[in-house]
């Protein structure tokens, strides 16, 4: 609520009062959803597992569903691409989030005591989604709480735990050998070790020949060209690049630009490192956002609002750990590693999904039920 209040304030300082106003609606759930938890008091244990129950089997129909249309486009088409990425479930809607979704839904499913055959098989199709999806971070957050909870959380024996955790890591890294995974890992990998190696699924895509940008060329380089492909973790550093130039430059460290505000200045250094400006069925890179929760914030609200966001997550992780639930456990460090790679609470269903689950996992933490007599 804090947040939101800041976010409001900001409109008073904003840059770009045309971009922060509509936004300001758009970011209500941050003040709505927690005020109706205070009025309506204390979640129980059973009301919250009540509600991940019907969230967990409502995210494996969405999986059901995106399979099976992905399955029904790959027998019209003979295209494997659609199971993967942003294909599978659209551009629009995100594969990163619903990555997030899909995970949280997962270990809600994999850490219940008593299993049954349902739960096994949704254990497999969440699964088999994570890593459709194709999140490299997601995917290397969802590995290390894996082996968190076997280490852990895990109520089995030691042998069994260990027996588990081997053979789902080794079912999860078979699937780095998958085509589409596997050209994915390469392209990521070659943007440390390599410059301007050659993209060749957008150059053959494009009758023209494109150069992937490296992580060090997406730091050091004076200028781009249009024919630069901007991979995942190289254009994260250069958005991180230029938000340190504007840090610098435009004085933003106490306030920010205003909510949402930021995206006039992005688009000012786009022009100036001659990065691709899109056309009329692509956008250019000038039109995204930081991509980045965390630097989306300072840039925006200053350090306040950085501060703010920090301290919400580790609150939330302390509590987790409090409560010892371990789907609390896994939102919470799923949450911390998303947002180094996205601006997810810039998005509607980034900022419900957010809130609610967390007022929900939060709600009467450290406050005493009282003995029936």
């Amino acid at each position: 609520m804090l947040l939101y209040f800041l976010m409001l304030l900001s409109y008073f300082w904003t840059i770009d009062k045309s971009e922060t106003l509509p936004a300001l609606s758009k970011e209500l759930s941050l003040f709505i959803i927690p005020l109706c938890f205070i009025v309506f008091g204390k979640v129980s244990e059973t009301q919250k597992q009540f509600v991940l129950k019907c969230y967990s089997y409502g995210i494996l129909l969405y999986a059901l569903f995106y399979l099976i249309k992905a399955a029904i486009r790959y027998f019209a088409n003979n295209d494997i691409n659609v199971f993967f990425y942003h294909e599978l479930v659209t551009k629009d809607v995100n594969a990163i989030h619903v990555s997030v979704y899909m995970a949280t839904s997962f270990f809600y499913f994999y850490t219940k005591p008593a299993k049954k055959l349902i739960d096994f098989l949704s254990i497999a199709v969440l699964l088999a989604m994570v890593i459709l999806l194709s999140s490299t971070n997601i995917i290397a957050a969802f590995i290390g709480l894996i082996i968190v909870y076997h280490l852990f959380y895990s109520k089995l024996s030691k042998q069994m735990r260990l027996k588990n955790l081997i053979v789902l890591l080794l079912l999860i890294l078979s699937f780095a050998f998958i085509g589409v995974l596997k050209d994915k890992l390469r392209q990521e990998y070659e943007t440390i070790m390599t410059d301007s190696t050659v993209n060749d699924v957008i150059s053959k895509e494009n009758n023209s020949t494109f150069y992937n940008v490296s992580i060090k060329q997406a730091w050091t380089n004076d200028t781009f060209n249009p024919n630069d492909f901007f991979p995942g973790t190289a254009f994260r550093v250069y958005q991180f690049r230029i938000f340190l130039e504007m840090l610098q430059e435009d004085g933003i460290f106490w306030k920010g630009y205003g909510l949402n505000a930021s995206y006039p200045k992005i688009e000012e250094k786009s022009i100036a490192y001659h990065v691709y400006q899109g056309d009329e069925s692509t956008d250019g890179y000038q039109k995204m956002n930081f991509h980045n929760q965390y630097v989306q914030n300072f840039a925006e609200l200053g350090v306040f609002g950085f501060i703010l966001l920090l301290i919400m997550l580790i609150v939330n992780v302390k509590n987790a750990m409090k409560s010892k639930d371990f789907v609390h456990f896994a939102f919470a460090f799923l949450m911390i590693s998303l947002f180094l790679t996205e601006s997810f609470l810039w998005r509607q269903r980034g900022v419900v999904f957010f809130t609610v689950m967390y007022c929900l996992f939060n709600s009467g933490i450290g406050q005493k039920t009282p003995k029936v007599e």
